[in-house]
C-alpha cells in the first residue's frame, strides 16, 4: 500500500520518487493491463533473448505474439530458452530479410497491431519499415523514443531521437518533437514539458542545436508544434535540475523539470541514454512512432525487464492513437 492508502493506479508519475523505483514499473504495467493486449509481429525471433521478451510480455497480457521467423530457428531458440510456444501462431519463412517483410505486410494489412525487432540487424528490420513502396511510412517522420525511468528523477524521462534520425533538420526535428509529445499524452502525461537540448542556453549562429531549438520554439508559439510547452536552448544540467537552473538565472517553465529531451543528433541521443541506463542504473523502454503502427526496438543485451515495458508503452500508445481518431 501506498502512502495515505492511495493505489498505485490512482498516483501521478511525477509523485513517484526514488524509493519507489519498481512502482513506476508497475503503475506503467496496470496502465497498460487496463486494455486489451495488443496484436504483435516478432520479427526473427531466433535468439533466447528475443523469444523470452515476447513471451515474457505476452504471459502478463500485453500482446499477442505472432512469431514471424525461419520455424526450425525459432523452435530452437524456444527450445534453448525452455519456452513453450505451441500456443502462439508461427509464421515460417527463410531468413532474416523475409520475416522483416512479411512483419510489415502483416502491420499494413490490418493482422497485427505493432511490430518488434527480434533477433536481427535493426538496418535490415527497418529497411523494410521504412520503404517508399510497402513500408509503413505516414506523413510524419519516424522517430524513437527511449522512455527512462531514473532512479534520481522525481519522473519518467524521454530521451529522442536517439536511434532512427542520424543528424536531423529542424523540419525533421519537429516531426521528432511532436512524436514524443505524442506519447507522452499515450502515458498519461497532458502537457509534457520538452526541453531542446545543446551544450550551451543562448542562441548563436556558431552552434546549429542552438538555432534549431530557438526555431522550435517559435513553431511552438506559431501552432505548429502543438500539445506540449517547449523551451530551448537548455543544457543537459539546466532541464532537469531546478538548482542548476536557478544558478544560472535561467526562468523557464521547462527548465529544471523536464518530460522530453530532445537531443541535437543521434550520437548524442544514444550515448546520454546509455549512460543512464549504465551508470544511472535507468531502466529503459522504447519505441518507434510517426509509422503506421508502433514499433518496439530491441537489443540482445535488453533485460526482460525492458522488453516487457517497451511492449507496455507500445500497448499505451496503440490504444491512445485507436481514441484519437474515432
Amino acid at each position: 500500500m501506498t502512502p495515505s492508502g492511495s493505489s498505485i493506479e490512482n498516483r501521478t508519475f511525477d509523485e513517484i520518487r526514488l524509493a519507489d523505483k519498481n512502482l513506476r514499473y508497475e503503475q506503467l504495467l496496470t496502465a497498460a493491463k487496463r486494455h486489451p493486449p495488443i496484436t504483435m509481429a516478432i520479427v526473427h525471433p531466433c535468439q533466447k533473448e528475443a523469444l523470452e521478451g515476447a513471451v515474457d510480455a505476452a504471459r502478463l497480457g500485453l500482446i499477442l505474439p505472432y512469431l514471424v521467423g525461419p520455424e526450425e530457428k525459432v523452435k530452437a531458440a524456444a527450445r534453448e530458452a525452455n519456452i513453450d510456444i505451441s500456443a502462439y501462431p508461427l509464421i515460417d519463412v527463410p531468413h532474416s530479410h523475409a520475416a522483416a517483410a512479411r512483419g510489415v505486410e502483416m502491420a499494413r494489412q490490418g493482422q497485427v497491431e505493432s511490430l518488434m525487432k527480434g533477433s536481427l540487424h535493426t538496418d535490415e528490420f527497418m529497411r523494410e519499415v521504412v520503404a517508399a513502396h510497402g513500408g509503413l511510412r505516414t506523413a510524419r517522420r519516424m522517430s524513437h523514443v527511449f522512455v527512462l525511468d531514473v532512479p534520481r528523477y522525481p519522473k519518467p524521462l524521454m530521451i529522442t531521437d536517439a536511434a532512427i534520425n542520424i543528424e536531423p533538420d529542424v523540419e525533421t526535428k519537429m516531426d521528432i518533437v511532436q512524436n514524443a509529445i505524442e506519447l507522452a499524452h499515450a502515458l498519461g502525461i497532458a502537457l509534457p514539458k520538452v526541453a531542446i537540448l545543446s551544450a550551451i542556453e543562448t542562441v548563436t549562429p556558431k552552434l546549429r542545436s542552438t538555432m534549431d531549438a530557438a526555431a522550435l520554439c517559435k513553431m511552438a508559439d506559431r501552432g505548429q508544434i502543438t500539445g506540449g510547452i517547449l523551451d530551448g536552448p537548455l543544457a543537459f544540467d539546466n532541464a532537469i535540475s531546478l538548482v542548476a537552473a536557478k544558478a544560472k538565472g535561467i526562468q523557464s517553465q521547462v527548465a529544471g523539470e523536464a518530460d522530453i529531451l530532445v537531443v541535437p543528433d543521434l550520437e548524442a541521443g544514444n550515448m546520454l541514454a546509455k549512460q543512464l541506463e549504465y551508470l544511472a542504473d535507468a531502466q529503459a523502454a522504447g519505441v518507434v512512432l510517426g509509422a503506421r503502427v508502433p514499433i518496439v526496438l530491441t537489443s540482445r543485451a535488453d533485460s526482460a525487464h525492458s522488453r516487457i515495458a517497451s511492449c507496455a508503452v507500445a500497448l499505451l500508445l496503440r490504444r491512445y492513437q485507436q481514441r484519437a481518431t474515432r
